[in-house]
């Protein structure tokens, strides 16, 4: 899953690609190093971005769908969004998945919106929101409470005939860098639920902190990070570079199909 980021304040990428013709030419550099899924974000959620009201998130999103659309129609679309009009207008206008942050806490529609529209659903585990969720990381037993999170959520959107799911830890969203790293190390637990992991885990802060650095030389740590989700039983990475990924899937692959 490629990044594509339509956000001034993204924390790695934000403002290069909130033009729609910026945006096109990052799709297409995607496109061609491999990518399967293209995710678009219109609404930054790095933590203490600024909220942003669903008319500016749809004004930033709506046009470049339809670039991608119409320029690369193969292109398979998911979108980073919590709210539910915004999927759906998204949806209708030819994009594919829901990639939700909140697991449908950020908006009481969002639930009900992807049953309706029959549309694949990533959910995130995370607390509170992009503005408050640095100080929400008091756990017991972080994987134990995220694995209960998602068989919670997971019964509530089957009750409503949404099957086709995928879910994502949420690394760095309520969680400080240590606990990010033992979700990481215990990703295999939550194989459990049955579903599809998504482990996002690119350029963030967990990385670049743990090695002194900062997000532009995070690439090395997020090249190790992916391989161990990897061996952990991940099966989406959501990465800014597609071809650093690709690579380490292809070497992963060729050692587990020996």
């Amino acid at each position: 899953m490629g990044i594509l980021n339509l956000t001034p304040d993204s924390f790695y990428d934000g403002g290069r690609y909130n033009d729609p013709a910026q945006a096109l030419n990052k799709a297409e550099v995607l496109v061609t190093e491999g990518t399967d899924i293209l995710d678009l974000g219109a609404y930054s959620s790095r933590p203490g971005a600024d909220h942003i009201s669903e008319k500016e998130e749809l004004e930033r999103l709506i046009p470049v769908v339809k670039a991608i659309i119409k320029e690369f129609p193969s292109a398979f679309l998911s979108i980073d969004t919590f709210r539910s009009a915004v999927a759906r207008a998204a949806i209708n206008e030819g994009a594919h998945i829901i990639n939700d942050i909140s697991a449908g806490a950020l908006d009481e529609k969002m639930f009900s919106t992807v049953a309706e529209l029959r549309a694949p659903y990533i959910l995130m585990h995370m607390r509170g929101t992009p503005q408050t969720m640095a100080q929400q990381t008091d756990y017991e037993d972080i994987t134990t409470e995220v694995s209960f999170y998602f068989a919670s959520k997971i019964s509530q959107l089957k009750e409503l005939g949404v099957k086709d799911l995928v879910i994502d830890p949420g690394f760095g969203f309520a969680k400080t860098p240590e606990q990010s790293f033992s979700l990481l190390k215990n990703l295999d637990y939550l194989k459990i639920t049955g579903h599809p992991v998504l482990a996002g885990l690119s350029r963030k802060s967990m990385i670049y902190k743990t090695l002194t650095t900062d997000a532009d030389n995070a690439l090395n740590g997020t090249i190790a990070a992916n391989t161990i989700a990897l061996m952990k039983g991940a099966n989406i990475l959501r990465v800014h570079d597609v071809k650093a990924a690709r690579d380490a899937i292809t070497i992963f692959e060729k050692v587990v199909n020996l």
